[in-house]
């Protein structure tokens, strides 16, 4: 690698961080500014839905924006939006209307530098290195979502509720180097691709064999994670654990899914990406089954640990495996199928979950999560996500 190359590509990397420390941080001092404003705790997850509602609504145009206009447009406009929503929540956000509005530009944001970001890895990573490489770029993304809650006590102090205001302004100047980052950004496909592909539309990727099952293989591992960050602490909380264990249960679980995203290319060119794939899978599966279990603390320990090894594994191949099966100035629109269905299923599972687990407690939703990875690691043996190379 040129260094040339080295610097875009670390550009990149610390894009993919900060934005996602920016959100993780702007999203938790939301709901602190409602409970402020006297927001009722019930109207806390509408409040957080708004987030989310651009995302849905506006994932694929905004793939398809990304392979007409390139990545660095998008990304400077992810940028820019990241700073106007700092800059909302500091001067609107006294007031709940205002917290909506912020929270949409922050989601859209969000999206813009997402779909930016995974398309220009598709773009300019050759074939063979596309696993190590959307390994490198989630684990830069998990590095930014755990570092985000804690720059709420880094600017905001260690109290129940903290002060909002000079977190909200910490985020906005993470913001604008966010915006600056993004001007060192070159585009990954070249313009002929990105015309060429303009008239096959996501019908065409629709099409592809084996999508729907990749997509399913990747919004139930979504899910499955998110999940886990709401009912391990319900479950403490019934067995009677300490809260500062279970915050340390699922520190392990976000370090073994970085862990096994930074190996992931060693990974896949060893065992293949099928493999790695239905391993993980049942990893995630056997350790979620194990939590739900009344096991002892150091069991549950070893248990989040194997989980989340497995957790993190199924959203960087299922990247990797659309950006290789989709045609080149089709990646964008690709990789914001891949975010929709991911809402989707973000909105989806965790309520039938909860549904079919009711009564039984926080373990019945684990079990039911686990049976659930089960079946979507069956149903997973039958894509043909290795390389030529490894088959």
């Amino acid at each position: 690698m040129t260094e040339g190359a080295r610097g875009r590509a670390w550009a990149l990397l610390t894009h993919a961080a900060l934005t996602q420390a920016v959100t993780f941080v702007l999203r938790p001092a939301t709901s602190y500014r409602a409970l402020e404003l006297d927001l009722s705790p019930a109207w806390l997850g509408v409040l957080s839905g708004t987030f989310a509602l651009v995302p849905l609504v506006l994932a694929l145009p905004a793939g398809h924006v990304v392979d007409r206009l390139g990545e660095r447009r998008v990304m400077i406009a992810g940028g820019v939006l990241l700073t106007a929503a700092g800059g909302t929540f500091l001067v609107f956000g006294g007031s709940i209307p205002g917290l909506v509005i912020a929270s949409i530009v922050l989601g859209t944001a969000h999206l813009c530098a997402v779909v930016g970001q995974q398309a220009l890895v598709a773009n300019t990573t050759s074939s063979g290195k596309l696993d190590a490489a959307f390994g490198y770029y989630t684990f830069a993304a998990s590095a930014g979502q755990a570092a985000g809650p804690l720059l709420i006590v880094l600017f905001g102090g260690s109290q129940a509720i903290p002060d909002t205001t000079p977190v909200f302004q910490g985020a906005a100047l993470i913001a604008v180097v966010v915006l600056a980052c993004s001007f060192a950004i070159r585009d990954g496909a070249r313009a002929v691709e990105r015309d060429a592909a303009a008239p096959a539309g996501v019908g065409g990727l629709l099409r592809l064999p084996g999508l729907a099952r990749a997509l399913l293989t990747s919004c139930v591992v979504l899910a499955a994670v998110d999940i886990s960050l709401v009912y391990l602490p319900a479950l403490g909380a019934e067995r009677g654990i300490a809260s500062g264990v279970v915050g340390a249960l699922l520190g392990l679980r976000a370090v073994a899914s970085m862990t096994s995203r930074l190996f992931l290319g060693r990974l896949t060119r060893w065992l293949g990406r099928k493999r790695v794939l239905l391993v993980s899978i049942a990893a995630s599966a056997a350790g979620l089954a194990l939590a739900a279990a009344p096991v002892p603390v150091w069991v549950l320990a070893v248990a989040v640990t194997v989980a989340g090894l497995g957790l993190g594994v199924g959203q960087p191949l299922t990247m990797s495996w659309l950006a290789e099966s989709a045609p080149p100035g089709m990646r964008g629109r690709a990789m914001s199928l891949r975010l929709t269905g991911n809402r989707a299923g973000q909105v989806i599972v965790p309520g039938t979950v909860g549904l079919v687990a009711a009564g039984l407690g926080a373990a019945g939703v684990l079990w039911v999560t686990a049976a659930g990875l089960a079946w979507t690691g069956f149903a997973a043996r039958k894509l043909a996500v290795d390389r030529p190379h490894d088959s």
